[in-house]
């Protein structure tokens, strides 16, 4: 979805850098939905906020269990490379599912490479919570279907 900068260090384990790769797309992510509630419709802006504090919730978390683990975490960068103009409610909407799409696939990698139960629990949490959102913003913008089989992956059904 984004470009970043600047890009994440690596960390020495697999699992620690997916987890700074999802941190630094949470950066990215809470930095899009500031232009998706400048073009969203008023009806929308309960999901434009719950969007919102979710993705600040994760950037929390994310953080914390980096430093819990001497890892530098990724700082937000001053500006992201959006992937397309947002200048339309139709535009912010499809910002949001790309958003969460990004989110969803970051967050499988780091269920895929997670090294204990925790991290692949949180990992699976994670996930979850970006497919519904995914699923909330494709009813608001009347796509059907509303869910995806395999969030987070190439899968096509």
């Amino acid at each position: 979805m984004t470009t970043t900068e600047p890009t994440p260090q690596p960390a020495a384990a697999g699992d620690d850098t997916a987890l700074a790769n999802a941190l630094a797309n949470e950066h990215a992510a809470i930095y899009a939905y500031g232009l998706v509630s400048a073009h969203s419709v008023p009806d929308n802006n309960w999901l434009v906020t719950e969007c919102l504090i979710e993705h600040r919730q994760c950037r929390e978390e994310c953080i914390a269990k980096l430093r819990g683990r001497s890892v530098s975490a990724p700082v937000a960068a001053a500006g992201y490379k959006i992937p397309f103009p947002v200048s339309t409610p139709a535009d912010a909407s499809k910002l949001a599912l790309q958003v969460e799409t990004d989110t969803a696939t970051c967050w499988r990698a780091v269920a895929e490479q997670a090294d204990n139960a925790d991290d692949r629990g949180f990992a699976v949490r994670m996930l979850t919570e970006s497919a519904i959102r995914a699923a909330r913003w494709r009813v608001a913008a009347d796509i059907t279907p509303a869910s995806v089989a395999f969030p987070g992956g190439p899968e096509k059904i």
